[in-house]
């Protein structure tokens, strides 16, 4: 295995290098992340985001995991586009909350044009408020993503959930290159990428490793890297999935974090169902952002007041400072060559 110092960026990961991170003992595993992570951040900082459902339920799409998908009867109710001074009223709310970035989603397998106005309205609104802005809509052409990086998005979510080859267990009405596809259009448009993955879909080690050799062999690695434990939803095809063991998945955000050395890797989904000791493992293994609020679109999500004990025992701090302090101004956007971009993820 090549040694990855804590100096090191790389874009030349093999699954194989990622399965002897992840088979490491567990205290040199978090002891290497740590070496890492303080390298490229302050170890003690954490940055905040808050997410909103701005259209929830009747997704086309037959993701496994997921309670929107019209596919499957979990007693969600579909809601329309929510309305723009809706969505800036949670915005300000979010902001007084400690939130640095305000994420807006919708259960879509793709924007339509007639909804880009209001869409490019809410960014535009977000961001006149002084929050950083990031948006997951399903795929995005690259006409679209030019559209959002014209009104000021910073970010796109867009998670590839898990390996080549363990996708199609999980997904059919969309494939692997057709996530690769969004990313590379939303990294032309000069957007931040938000990409990462779920972990206890039944997906193998093997699998784990592989996502993160995706992630990590892109050209340039995502700014975000949400790594997410599977809430498992009745109703959902993966509703009996065996549940993860908590040791397994703080690997996956310390290999993350070794791999992907310079983006922030977000403990996402899941965190409902993780206790405190778990949650403490996941930031000594580097991870480094969080969702903040009572719901992730659709599933629980700790109190907001919980987070900030755990935070003031833990004595970290929100990145930004508290209440309303904001991230300094989002580097200046870069336009990159497509489509050939990310052939080297396909590789």
């Amino acid at each position: 295995m090549t040694a990855a110092t804590p100096d090191s960026v790389r874009h030349d990961w093999a699954v194989d290098e990622a399965m002897d991170l992840l088979a490491l003992p567990f205290s040199d595993l978090i002891y290497r992340a740590q070496s890492v992570h303080r390298r490229y951040f302050d170890a003690n900082t954490v940055q905040v985001s808050q997410l909103l459902s701005i259209k929830t339920g009747a997704c086309p799409e037959d993701c496994k995991y997921c309670p929107q998908s019209t596919r499957y009867d979990t007693g969600l109710e579909k809601e329309k586009l929510l309305e723009v001074e809706k969505v800036l009223r949670e915005a300000r709310a979010a902001g007084a909350a400690g939130a640095t970035r305000f994420c807006m989603g919708a259960a879509w397998r793709s924007p339509k044009q007639k909804d880009m106005p209001y869409l490019v309205e809410m960014v535009r609104g977000v961001k006149e408020l002084g929050l950083e802005t990031c948006m997951t809509l399903g795929m995005l052409t690259a006409g679209q993503a030019d559209e959002f990086a014209e009104a000021g998005l910073d970010y796109y979510n867009h998670n590839l959930d898990t390996s080549p080859e363990y996708y199609g267990e999980v997904i059919t009405t969309r494939s692997y290159d057709d996530r690769l596809d969004t990313l590379a259009n939303v990294r032309a448009a000069g957007l931040k990428v938000c990409s990462g993955g779920i972990m206890g879909m039944g997906e193998s080690l093997r699998d784990r490793a592989g996502l993160l050799v995706q992630l990590a062999r892109l050209p340039q690695h995502p700014e975000s890297v949400p790594i997410n434990m599977l809430v498992r939803v009745e109703g959902t095809p993966l509703a009996e999935e065996a549940e993860l063991d908590p040791i397994d998945f703080v690997r996956t955000i310390a290999a993350a974090r070794i791999m992907m050395p310079q983006s922030h890797v977000r403990l996402s989904a899941g965190r409902e169902q993780m206790d405190e000791s778990t949650q403490a493992l996941a930031f000594l293994a580097g991870a480094n952002s969080i969702f903040y609020g009572e719901k992730l679109l659709t599933t629980a999500n700790p109190a907001a007041n919980r987070d900030m004990d755990l935070f003031r025992r833990l004595g970290i701090e929100p990145e930004g400072g508290a209440l309303g302090d904001r991230l300094p101004a989002a580097c200046p956007r870069r336009k990159v060559d497509h489509p050939q971009y990310y052939d080297a993820a396909r590789a």
